[in-house]
């Protein structure tokens, strides 16, 4: 390998860390799980979520308690990223779109972008600053939903959620059931 292709390597390599914090933010924020979610951020990094502003701990809590009081179910999708590396420092601007359903079934949509500066310190990428702008958002009405919810394995908001499970191991019975 020459030094093109070591240089080349390791901007892969800091990219890809970088999209995996992004997305423990994700995974810890639709799992209520704060030690998943707290490895997106610096312990000392600030946090400007509108309603929120402050340390990763405090913003982790706001967004459990809240996400638990106001909602039955959510998800929280990244999309479009790009990062700009500059030696330690990096710029990364990510879309999102949240989905969120409250309990009389209606969903909250919101979509927006987290603008942030993450640094690599000893060795680890994470936010040092971020910045979430919601540019849009709107409410779904119930609706008579076209497939039964009730067919499909249920989340939990614990470890006890089948994503954590390892190795995962099907045991429901085989069946098809016409739609």
């Amino acid at each position: 390998m020459d030094d093109r292709d070591a240089v080349a390597l390791r901007r892969l390599l800091d990219k890809e860390a970088i999209r995996d914090a992004s997305l423990a933010y994700t995974r810890g924020i639709d799992r209520h799980d704060d030690e998943i979610m707290a490895r997106a951020y610096h312990a000392d990094a600030t946090d400007d979520h509108g309603a929120y502003i402050g340390d990763p701990a405090g913003f982790i809590r706001h967004a459990r308690e809240g996400h638990g009081r106001n909602w039955t179910a959510h998800h929280h999708y990244i999309t479009n990223q790009t990062i700009d590396l500059d030696g330690d420092t990096a710029h990364v601007e990510t879309y999102f779109l949240a989905a969120l359903r409250r309990g009389d079934g209606s969903i909250d949509l919101v979509g927006g972008r987290y603008v942030d500066r993450f640094e690599r310190r000893e060795g680890r990428w994470a936010v040092a600053d971020r910045a979430c702008l919601v540019e849009w958002n709107g409410e779904l009405s119930p609706a008579q939903a076209a497939i039964d919810p009730d067919m499909f394995l249920k989340g939990r908001w614990d470890r006890q959620d089948i994503s954590y499970q390892r190795p995962l191991r099907l045991d429901r019975p085989a069946r098809d059931l016409a739609l």
